[in-house]
Parts: structure tokens; sequence; C-alpha cells
């Protein structure tokens, strides 16, 4: 019996067949397409933060999608989400803010501590990013059946969800 490869064709090998690295070839093409479309994804992010602000480093180009998507965070509360040191987050945040696209005010909740969120500049110029990178999926996939589209986003809501846990 003959599989299928994850590109619909057929790829010679019996379904869950093995490499010599005993990894199902399945677990291996779906290993190598997650490297491409990660690898195109931190390009992308480059390319996003540049049309922010073109001081903008991709890696902050992250902070500005948690903060339009969460509202108003604590620095800490930031750094656990991406996993990053307080040290590195802050020195991320002060670059935002020195952009004008971050601010931080005192948390009512707690004097010590300050929230962080967009100004209506950074809000401005990330939606009008967003915006942007959206009418580009929506071109890429215009050949794409609707249901696949639906499926697609499923699929990877499914595997950040475990990836989260």
């Amino acid at each position: 019996m003959r599989g299928v490869d994850v590109h619909g064709s057929e790829s010679g090998r019996e379904p869950g067949a093995t490499g010599e690295t005993g990894v199902d070839h399945e677990f291996l093409a779906l290993e190598r397409e997650l490297a491409v479309f990660l690898r195109r994804a931190r390009s992308s992010s480059g390319e996003m933060a540049r049309e922010v602000h073109p001081d903008l480093e991709a890696a902050a180009y992250g902070l500005l999608v948690q903060l339009e998507s969460a509202g108003r965070q604590r620095a800490t509360d930031l750094a656990a989400y991406f996993g990053v040191g307080k040290a590195t987050m802050s020195r991320q945040l002060r670059a935002l803010e020195d952009l004008g696209l971050v601010a931080r005010e005192p948390d009512p909740a707690d004097g010590r501590a300050f929230l962080v969120h967009l100004t209506d500049e950074g809000l401005a110029r990330y939606r009008s990013v967003r915006d942007a990178r959206r009418e580009r999926y929506v071109r890429k996939l215009a050949d794409w059946d609707r249901a696949e589209v639906a499926e697609l986003a499923r699929l990877l809501h499914h595997l950040n969800t475990r990836a989260e846990e």
C-alpha cells in the first residue's frame, strides 16, 4: 500500500512507515514543513516590524501583537508570556516607548507596578500593517476552498494549544 505525502501525492511508503531515524515519515514531513513555515514567519515578522517603524526590532513586533490582543499588561506578565527575562523585556519595552508605540501607566491594583499599553500611534501603525498582512493571506489563499482555510486554522490552533500545555 502506498501513502500520501503532505502535498497530496503518493509517497510510495506505507502510512506510518519509519525512516532511518526511526521516526514516522509523516512526522519528518511535518517537521520539514514547519521549519520552512517558521523561517518564513521570522522573515515576515522582520518585514512587518520595519513597516510599523523602520527602527523596530523584529522580536518587538510580537509585543505589539500581544498588547493589541490582550490589552494593558504588566511587563512581568509579558516577559512570562514570551519566555524572556525581565531585563530583556524592559529593554524591548523601552525601545518601543522611545519610538512612541507603547506607554506605561501606574497599575491601579499595585502602585509600585506599571501597565504597558499601545499608544494611539502604536495601535494605528500596528493595525495598518496587520490589515495589509491579512490582505496578503487572502490573495495567497484565494484559490483555496474556504473549508480548507478553516481546517488549516483549526489544525494550527490545535497545534498551538498543544504546544502551550
